[in-house]
């Protein structure tokens, strides 16, 4: 592989993809052959991408029944979400203390693109949005350990996150939030920033209470 080419998308990346893309739903079984005949891979490469994804937590191995998607309930996914709310605003305050000019402008960029995709009711652009918007402040913060626990539990109530973007009216409640978290890391506000990421990700917990089982 030459010098700045991207690293080659392993199995587990692609099992992880089918996942998360809802081509695998919670519950369905993952029979090792399909698995094999689908992605083009032996055995022992599939089971070894089974255990890597039970350990990120979007699978589980059952004894002698196989491996099957992991299906995350309400409770559970408002449990991960209190504990984001803890490591997102350790972020969101690291991110006030390391921010240049030029991060601060791509945070209003994201932002101001976020309005307009809520004036025009574009729901998928605006989901869109929102993750790159977390995902630039992890970046800011440079705090890799809070970032890593962030995304694997992101990834695991990604579809109640689907579920709760689809919500009427639910973005318009969460674009002033952002607004708030955006403006108090350009401050370069570390409280401030910590307080706003925290009250976002509670009215996330309050609405994903509400929400369906």
């Amino acid at each position: 592989m030459t010098a700045g080419s991207p690293q080659e998308e392993t199995l587990t990346d692609r099992v992880r993809s089918a996942i998360l893309d809802g081509d695998f739903v919670p519950n369905q079984r993952l029979v090792e052959a399909d698995v094999c005949e689908q992605f083009g891979a032996a055995r022992a490469a599939v089971r070894e991408t089974f255990k890597e994804l039970a350990g990120e937590g979007l699978v589980e191995i059952l004894r002698n029944k196989g491996a099957r998607v992991r299906a995350i309930s309400r409770e559970e996914a408002v449990e991960i979400t209190e504990v984001r709310m803890v490591l997102e605003g350790l972020s969101a305050a690291k991110a006030a203390e390391r921010v240049t000019p030029e991060q601060a402008a791509r945070l209003r960029e994201i932002v101001g693109d976020m309005r307009e995709a809520v004036a025009v009711n574009d729901v998928d652009r605006y989901s869109e949005l929102n993750a790159a918007l977390h995902a630039e402040i992890r970046a800011i913060a440079g705090h890799r350990t809070s970032a890593a626990i962030i995304e694997r539990l992101g990834a695991q109530v990604v579809r109640h996150k689907f579920r709760l973007a689809r919500q009427p009216g639910r973005a318009a409640v969460s674009l002033p939030q952002h607004e708030l978290i955006v403006a108090a890391i350009v401050a370069r506000d570390p409280e401030a920033a910590q307080t706003a990421m925290q009250q976002h990700l509670r009215s996330v917990t309050k609405a994903l209470e509400a929400g369906p089982t």
